[in-house]
């Protein structure tokens, strides 16, 4: 005799569970494990508009005191950190001194960032004798912020033409070193786990949005040489980041510019840029490089950008 089954909906195991369907996860974030992590704080969300003569603009200054954007004014901040900090900066910092300087620039962008914006931070590890793992020191900072942590993306650089050859010693158990094909992105988001209600364009695809969504990335490095910039990731990375995590017309902070690619991808998706940098010649390579795609990419002036004002 046959009878209906109702469909129960999973719970969280001990190990957890693949379950992706009326699955109830209460319990597993009310658990011990969490205790001592940043908690949501939802807030009425806020946004505030940057000066338009601050908009599209790199300036050749340290991002550790940001005065032309105010607060809740940006919605995505993307980075890579440069592991000597400039020109400013070369005192041959300790790794505590190089952190504290990091944590700074990190505590403008929380003051930058609308309630709920997200951070993302490109980061690759250094070292052999000891291994510096500078993303765990990163994640660790920023959760200090509180800053909530979303995941943490692999960049898998394999592809690239030059990956790296340190093997350390050869065919044998003595000393093998690893050889880096990777990096990291780490991402965060300020105070929030969502975005308010904007009811602006998204403009990334369902296959980006399926691909974009995946904790590996794969795609080449940028030549160092092609750019003319030490340490250049390709506008890829920033582009992925745009789509996934910014309506159309909005705006995109890079603390440390460099090269532009940026503000490249930035103009690529429709969005709005402010860089910093404090190497001049790397203000004067980056705002040439956008002038070039701008230029080529013939893109349509971006409308005049009005962020919600706090009531």
């Amino acid at each position: 005799m046959g009878f209906n089954r109702r469909k129960k909906g999973t719970k969280t195991s001990a190990f957890g569970s693949p379950g992706r369907i009326n699955h109830d996860s209460t319990s597993f974030y009310k658990s011990r494990l969490y205790e001592g992590l940043p908690k949501e704080k939802v807030v009425k969300y806020v946004e505030n508009s940057i000066p338009t003569k601050f908009l599209d603009k790199i300036f050749c200054k340290t991002s550790e005191r940001m005065e032309e954007l105010p607060d809740n004014s940006v919605h995505l901040m993307v980075t890579s950190p440069p592991y000597n900090v400039g020109k400013e900066y070369d005192e041959n910092l300790t790794l505590n001194e190089y952190r504290a300087f990091l944590k700074r620039v990190w505590s403008e962008v929380k003051r930058v960032l609308v309630p709920g914006g997200r951070a993302c931070i490109n980061i690759a590890n250094l070292g052999r004798k000891p291994y510096i793992p500078l993303h765990a020191f990163i994640v660790e900072d920023l959760l200090d912020l509180d800053f909530l942590m979303r995941g943490e993306i692999i960049w898998n650089k394999a592809s690239s033409g030059s990956p790296s050859t340190a093997w350390g010693s050869w065919l044998t158990a003595k000393n093998p070193t690893l050889r880096d094909i990777h990096e990291y992105i780490l991402v965060f988001s300020k105070g929030m786990f969502t975005r308010g209600d904007t009811r602006r364009k998204s403009t990334i695809s369902k296959k980006e949005f399926l691909e974009f969504t995946k904790s590996v990335w794969s795609f080449s490095a940028e030549p160092a040489t092609k750019v003319g910039h030490p340490a250049p990731f390709p506008v890829e990375l920033p582009y992925r980041l745009i789509q996934l995590y910014t309506f159309e017309g909005e705006i995109i902070l890079d603390p440390f510019m460099g090269s532009g690619q940026s503000a490249i991808a930035a103009i690529k998706t429709q969005r709005h840029y402010v860089g910093y940098d404090t190497n001049e010649e790397y203000v004067k390579l980056a705002k040439r490089r956008i002038k070039e795609f701008s230029i080529n990419f013939n893109a349509p002036k971006l409308f005049e950008f009005e962020g919600k004002k706090n009531d």
